[in-house]
C-alpha cells in the first residue's frame, strides 16, 4: 500500500512537473550555449573547450556573440571559465608538458595569439604581427609555435619577407593588354595627375582605387560572401620562440596559400595543404597538394602527396610519424573527401591506400590505445565523424585491416570531439540538448554489426539545462522508396502542445546544399524546428537524392534534376504527413533556404497544394546564377556552362522558366550582401511576380550575408523566424484573411 501511495506521489509530481513546462519562444535562440574547440591536456585529465553564447548588445534589441575558453576537470560540473570579457577568445591548444594554453584573441581588429599558463597568472601577448595570427600549433618539444596569418596582394608586394625581392606572381594577374605582370609596379616619383601623361592618369586611376574610389577586377572569383574582392589574398604560415618579445619569422612565402598545416612528431617540420601547381593563377587551380615544409625557416617545399585531377587535405600524422591520414577526392564534379593513409618515411608517403566507407568523413584524429592486459601493443587508430542517415556519428578506423566502426547512433550528433588513449570527450546535439559536453570511455573493439552503437556518455556540463523546462516535439522517422530505387528517410514532428480531435497546420521544411542533410543529429536547425511546433504547426523535413549523408551516388542523383526528382522526395514526405489524424490539409505551407528556395519555387511553381510559401536566399534562374554567385561551380558540377551545346538543362531546371505557373502566395528573402547566391535571383523572382500580379512579397535584410539562418546578426535572425511564422499565419492561421490569387 506503501510503495503505491509513493508511486501515485511520484505520478503526480511528474505530472505536476510536467504542466510547468512552457513552450520555446523565438527568443531562445539567445539562450542556446554552443560546446566547440576540445582539446584533452596530453595527460588525459583535464580538457579545454569554447563555449559561444549571445550576450545582450550596448544597442536596443541587438546582440553580440562571444566566444571563450573553458576548463574541465573531465567531472560533471567541474567547468570554469578561462577568459571572459568583450574581446572573445578561441582555438585553445595545450602545451606539450601540460603547462599551458595557447589561443587567439582580437587586438585592435587583429587575431593574435596568446600564451596562458595553467598553473595561474595572466596570459600574454605572444604575437603582434600587422596581419594578425590565428590557429596556433604547438612544436613537439614545446619551445616554438606555428600559426597562420593572411595577407592580400598589396601587403605581399611590399613585403620583403613573404615575397624576397618584392617581385610579380609567376602567374598572370591577368590584366588585358598586359604581357607581363609589371603593371603593378608603379615609380614612387610619378605623381597621379587625371591631365598628366599616360604614366601619371594610370598613377591617378591606380590612387582612386586606394580611395576605394573604383574597384578593378580581373580575377575569376571575385565574389566573396559579403562584397567584391578584386585582390586576391594569401594565407602563410609562421614560426615564433614561446617567449616575450619574440620575433617570428614566415615559414611560407609567395604568391600562394597554405593552410591546415599540422607538425610532424619530431619537429622537423609541418604537413600542409596548398595548390598543387603554384604557377597557375590560385583562382583556376582547384587540385591541392600535401606538402611538407621545414620548421628551419628556409622556405622550402617539398611535395608528399599531389596528383592531376585531385584534391588532397585535412593531413594528420599518427603519433609515432609513421601512417599519414589524409581526405582525397577528385576535383570537380559532385564528390566528398574519402580517407586515405600513407607510410610516412620523414617527409615522403608511400603505399598510399584508400578506406571504403561511403559517407563524408572530417575531423581526422589519432589516439594512440593503450596495451592490453594480455601483452597486446598500444596501436594507433584513427577517429572521425561523417553526417550519415540524419545524424553524426563517431567513427573509428582501423589503420591495419581498414575496418571502420561506428561508435555512436544516428538520432544524435557529435559536433566535436578529442581524444587521448580511450579517453573521449566530446559536444553533443540532440533533440533532448542542442549542444552539452560529454566524456566516455572507447575500447578499440570489433566493427558493431548487430544493434544500435552508443557512447555509454557522461554529462560533464549544463549550459543549456533550460531546455529541460521546454514542451519539445520528438521527431518521428519514416522512409520513402523513390522512383530510382532509392531510400528517402524522413521526419515528422507534431505540435508540441497537441490537443485531441483537433487539426493543425503543416509545414515542409526543406534543406540547402543541395548536399546539406538534416535529421535529431543536425545542430542547425534544434531551434527553429522546435519554435514552429511551438507556434502549433507541425513540421515534416526530408533528406531528397542529392543530400550528404548517404553515399556517393545518392549524392549524385540530381545531378541535372534539380527540380523534378528532390520535389518527388520531399513531395510524397509531405503526403504521408498529412495522412496523420492531428493534420489540416487544406493548411499545408512550405519554406527552404538557399538550394531549398531554389526548391521552394519550383514546387510552387508546380504544385498547388500549398497555401503559402517562403523562398529564402535562393537560386531561381540558373543562368544568371553563374554570373552573379560565388557558389557558381555548382553549375558546371551539376549542368553545364551556358554557352554548350547542352544550356538547354539550365532553362529546363530553373524555378523562373516556371514564373508564369506561380500562384501560390509567396514571401521572397535576400540578405543586401549575399554573393553566394546574389539578390537578383530574388529581384528577378519578385519583379516578374508582381508584374504578373501574383500574391508576393519580398523582404531584403540590409547587411545580412548568405548565413542568416545559422550565424549573423541575431535581430535579423530572429527577425527572419517571426516572418516565416507571420506571413504564414496570413493564409493557415486562425483568422486568416489571405486568399490564394488566380
Amino acid at each position: 500500500m506503501l510503495n503505491r501511495t509513493l508511486l501515485l506521489v511520484f505520478l503526480t509530481a511528474q505530472v505536476a512537473l510536467g504542466q510547468t513546462k512552457t513552450k520555446i519562444t523565438v527568443t531562445d535562440i539567445t539562450r542556446i550555449r554552443q560546446v566547440s574547440g576540445i582539446e584533452l591536456s596530453p595527460d588525459g585529465k583535464r580538457a579545454v573547450y569554447t563555449l559561444t553564447t549571445t550576450e545582450p548588445a550596448t544597442e536596443a534589441n541587438e546582440y553580440d556573440y562571444r566566444t571563450h575558453i573553458y576548463l574541465t576537470g573531465l567531472q560533471p560540473g567541474d567547468t570554469k571559465a578561462l577568459t571572459r570579457g568583450n574581446e572573445s577568445a578561441r582555438q585553445p591548444v595545450w602545451s606539450p608538458d601540460g603547462r599551458y594554453v595557447a589561443f587567439s584573441r582580437t587586438v585592435k581588429g587583429k587575431s593574435q595569439v596568446f600564451v596562458m599558463p595553467m598553473d595561474g597568472g595572466e596570459a600574454y601577448q605572444l604575437t603582434s604581427l600587422p596581419y594578425g595570427a590565428s590557429g596556433p600549433m604547438w612544436s613537439p618539444d614545446g619551445k616554438r609555435i606555428a600559426f597562420s596569418s593572411t595577407v592580400t596582394m598589396a601587403e605581399m608586394l611590399k613585403d620583403s619577407l613573404l615575397n624576397p625581392g618584392r617581385k610579380t606572381p609567376a602567374w598572370s594577374l591577368e590584366k588585358p593588354g598586359f604581357r607581363t605582370n609589371d603593371f603593378v609596379k608603379t615609380d614612387p616619383k610619378t605623381k597621379p595627375n587625371p591631365d598628366g601623361s599616360l604614366a601619371e592618369i594610370r598613377a591617378y586611376l591606380n590612387k582612386d582605387v586606394e580611395d576605394k574610389k573604383a574597384k578593378v577586377i580581373n580575377r575569376l572569383n571575385f565574389q566573396g560572401e559579403s562584397t567584391t574582392e578584386p585582390d586576391l589574398s594569401f594565407t602563410h604560415m609562421y614560426v615564433i620562440d614561446v617567449r616575450e618579445g619574440a620575433t617570428p619569422k614566415p615559414l611560407t612565402r609567395g604568391f600562394a596559400s597554405v593552410q591546415a598545416g599540422t607538425w610532424l612528431p619530431g619537429g622537423q617540420g609541418l604537413l600542409a595543404v596548398t595548390d598543387r601547381d603554384s604557377t597557375r593563377h590560385p583562382d583556376r587551380e582547384q587540385d591541392n597538394a600535401i606538402v611538407f615544409i621545414p620548421a628551419d625557416g628556409s622556405g622550402n617545399r617539398t611535395t608528399v602527396l599531389a596528383e592531376a585531377g585531385k584534391s588532397y587535405g585535412s593531413p594528420d600524422v599518427s603519433p609515432d610519424g609513421r601512417t599519414l591520414a589524409f581526405l582525397v577526392s577528385a576535383s570537380e564534379g559532385v564528390n566528398f573527401g574519402q580517407i586515405g593513409l600513407a607510410t610516412l618515411s620523414g617527409n615522403q608517403a608511400s603505399d598510399v591506400r584508400l578506406v571504403t566507407f561511403d559517407r563524408a568523413p572530417g575531423s581526422l584524429t589519432w589516439s594512440v590505445t593503450p596495451a592490453g592486459r594480455k601483452g597486446a601493443a598500444a596501436t594507433a587508430v584513427l577517429y572521425f565523424t561523417a553526417s550519415s542517415n540524419g545524424g553524426t556519428p563517431l567513427y573509428r578506423l582501423d589503420p591495419s585491416t581498414r575496418q571502420v566502426t561506428q561508435l555512436s547512433d544516428f538520432d544524435s550528433g557529435v559536433t566535436y570531439f578529442d581524444v587521448a588513449g580511450n579517453q573521449l570527450v566530446y559536444a553533443k546535439t540532440e533533440v533532448a540538448n542542442p549542444s552539452e559536453l560529454y566524456k566516455a570511455e572507447v575500447g578499440s573493439g570489433s566493427s558493431r554489426t548487430t544493434g544500435t552503437p552508443t557512447l555509454a556518455g557522461v554529462k560533464l556540463t549544463s549550459h543549456n539545462d533550460w531546455v529541460a523546462q521546454r514542451q519539445l516535439s520528438v521527431p518521428e522517422k519514416r522512409t520513402y522508396k523513390n522512383s530510382l530505387g532509392q531510400t528517402v528517410d524522413y521526419w515528422i514532428m507534431k505540435p508540441s502542445q497537441l490537443e485531441a480531435n483537433k487539426k493543425y497546420p503543416l509545414l515542409l521544411n526543406m534543406h540547402g546544399g543541395p548536399t546539406a542533410m538534416w535529421g535529431p543529429g543536425e545542430a542547425s536547425m534544434w531551434h527553429e524546428f522546435q519554435y514552429m511546433c511551438a507556434q502549433g504547426y507541425g513540421v515534416v523535413y526530408a533528406n531528397p537524392r542529392g543530400s550528404g549523408g548517404y553515399g556517393l551516388n545518392f549524392q549524385r542523383a540530381n545531378i541535372k534534376d534539380w527540380g523534378t526528382g528532390p520535389a518527388e522526395d520531399v513531395l510524397a514526405a509531405v503526403t504521408d504527413a498529412a495522412r496523420e489524424a492531428w493534420v489540416d490539409t487544406a493548411r499545408q505551407v512550405i519554406t527552404g533556404g538557399s538550394y531549398a528556395g531554389y526548391l521552394t519555387a519550383w514546387i510552387v511553381g508546380h504544385d498547388n497544394r500549398f497555401k503559402a510559401a517562403f523562398a529564402q536566399r535562393g537560386v531561381y534562374d540558373l543562368t544568371t546564377f553563374l554570373g552573379e554567385g560565388n557558389a557558381w561551380r555548382l553549375i558546371p558540377n551539376y549542368f553545364a556552362y551556358p554557352w554548350t551545346p547542352e544550356a538547354k538543362v539550365l532553362d529546363a531546371n530553373s524555378p523562373y522558366t516556371f514564373v508564369q505557373n506561380i500562384r501560390t502566395p509567396l514571401l521572397i528573402k535576400h540578405g543586401e550582401n549575399d554573393l553566394r547566391t546574389g539578390i537578383i535571383q530574388s529581384e528577378m523572382m519578385y519583379k516578374s511576380l508582381k508584374i504578373l500580379g501574383r500574391p508576393v512579397e519580398y523582404v531584403r535584410m540590409p547587411g545580412a550575408t548568405h548565413e542568416l539562418s545559422r550565424t549573423g546578426n541575431v535581430r535579423q535572425r530572429i527577425d527572419r523566424l517571426l516572418r516565416i511564422y507571420e506571413f504564414f499565419e496570413r493564409y493557415v492561421g486562425p483568422d486568416a484573411q489571405g486568399l490564394t490569387q488566380k
